[in-house]
């Protein structure tokens, strides 16, 4: 008696005793599935305003991972640019040192250290001003590469943006 097939041509083993072993092939499909559902639950972490990470805004203004600050509203529009090839291990206006991975934002007249909530196509970013500049007319600020990256920024082009209120920059 010939064994029955099936649908993928195999032999159906079922009921016979063998034991259909996981091979290689399977065992890499369940690693790789269990990878990406590790990134993907990652990914849906906000982050912290601290690391200046993005993160999504409540109806109410503030930012989760922002510890409960609340930004004016409502955002404004300005001019941005970014920077940093070129300058990566200079110290910036404010006492960093600049490095590609660096979050932060350069403006000419904010203290150091306030606060911001930047909004561009969609995404947010929650980080603090770091440098001085930008020095091209007609735009307000200048976006560190590790800002540009966050908010999926290219080029030149306009962002909103609030600042933190009762945020007391401190600094340069």
């Amino acid at each position: 008696m010939k064994a029955a097939r099936d649908r993928h041509g195999r032999k159906d083993h079922a009921g016979s005793g063998h034991a259909r072993s996981a091979g290689p092939g399977r065992r890499l499909r369940g690693a790789a599935l269990g990878v990406a559902i590790a990134v993907l639950a990652l990914g849906a972490v906000p982050a912290r305003a601290g690391t200046g990470g993005a993160g999504v805004p409540a109806s109410d203004g503030t930012v989760p991972g922002g510890q409960g600050m609340v930004f004016s509203s409502p955002m404004r529009s300005a001019g941005a640019t970014w920077y940093g090839p070129g300058l990566y291990g200079n110290h910036t206006a404010c006492g960093q040192t600049l490095l590609p991975g660096t979050i932060g934002v350069a403006h000419k007249t904010l203290p150091c250290g306030t606060t911001l909530k930047f909004a561009y196509h969609g995404r947010y970013l929650v980080t603090k001003v770091i440098d001085r500049g930008p020095y091209t007319e007609g735009n307000a600020f200048d976006l560190t590469n590790g800002a540009r990256r966050a908010l999926h920024f290219e080029g030149v082009d306009r962002v909103r943006y609030a600042i933190a209120v009762g945020h007391a920059g401190g600094g340069r």
